[in-house]
């Protein structure tokens, strides 16, 4: 059984695309340039998925055009329509020394000058010029921590922490 911790989000499947069981992948992790896997997860009504790739192409830089193995039709495609799309953990670190945003999503995040963990990393904005982390802090609350590479000492995937800087008096708000 395929656990959350295992896998990081990378997208969701759009509407069917033809009649050959084709669906829309709408990614926003560049995870297809840098590793090769057979497989992709899918969350289906709660539980994680693996489906195996038959091919796939690009149509832009954020919608890739999927054909699974064993899904042959427009409806047996329309049933995967709304499904978060996972890519497991453990190929994306093999892959390459770099982590992305998508990957850090449930890291602890731990200030490098008093020690103390500041939160789990819940979500990556990058709605904005200025990326920020939003921190879900051990008594609930929420924090929004700059994702600077400047402040960023170490990732530690092994862990799965992330050491920074943090700016003087940031945990107090």
């Amino acid at each position: 059984m395929i656990k959350k911790e295992e896998v990081y989000k990378i997208g969701r499947i759009g509407k069917p695309h033809g009649v050959r069981g084709e669906v829309q992948l709408q990614f926003s992790d560049d995870v297809f340039d840098v590793v090769d896997a057979d497989y992709l997860v899918l969350d289906i009504d709660g539980i994680l998925v693996p489906f195996f790739m038959e091919e796939y192409r690009f149509r832009s830089d954020e919608i890739a055009l999927m054909k699974f193995c064993d899904i042959n039709t427009e409806a047996q495609a329309r049933e995967l329509t709304g499904c978060n799309v996972y890519f497991p953990r453990k190929l994306a670190e093999e892959g390459t020394d770099e982590v992305s945003w998508a990957q850090i999503v449930g890291y602890r995040l731990v200030d490098e000058l008093s020690g103390h963990t500041l939160g789990t990393v819940s979500s990556v904005d990058e709605s904005t010029v200025n990326t920020l982390f939003e921190v879900m802090t051990p008594d609930g609350g929420e924090l929004l921590v700059p994702a600077s590479n400047d402040l960023i000492v170490s990732i530690d995937t092994e862990s799965r922490c992330i050491t920074m800087r943090v700016p003087e008096g940031l945990s107090d708000l």
